[in-house]
């Protein structure tokens, strides 16, 4: 009997891309995977933290989704992270993955 039903076991040659950066207050340092897995959204990994989500311009401009996610105290320090990935991430239009 198994223990698990796999929902998905995909394998992809994916690029990644890492960048340091710092603004007037904070250091950041990301790696950027990009796949065409999760309806074309790129996985952003915060390296400091390990803490992760997927972003698409509409969640760049989420600035309270951005301060929650990466854990981020003052909103201006979210705005200067939102600035940055609407320069960073491409703008991806919508892949339909299920059919």
């Amino acid at each position: 009997m198994e223990l698990f039903d796999k929902l998905y076991d995909e394998h992809e040659n994916a690029k990644v891309r890492f960048i340091g950066f710092t603004t007037e207050d904070t250091r950041y340092d990301f790696g950027i995977i990009y796949t065409n897995l999760f309806f074309g959204k790129p996985l952003v990994v915060c390296m400091q933290t390990g803490r992760s989500t997927l972003l698409d311009p509409k969640d760049i401009e989420d600035i309270d989704y951005l301060q929650t996610v990466f854990r981020i105290p003052d909103k201006q320090q979210a705005i200067d992270l939102a600035e940055f990935f609407s320069v960073t991430l491409p703008s991806i239009p919508f892949v339909t993955q299920y059919e």
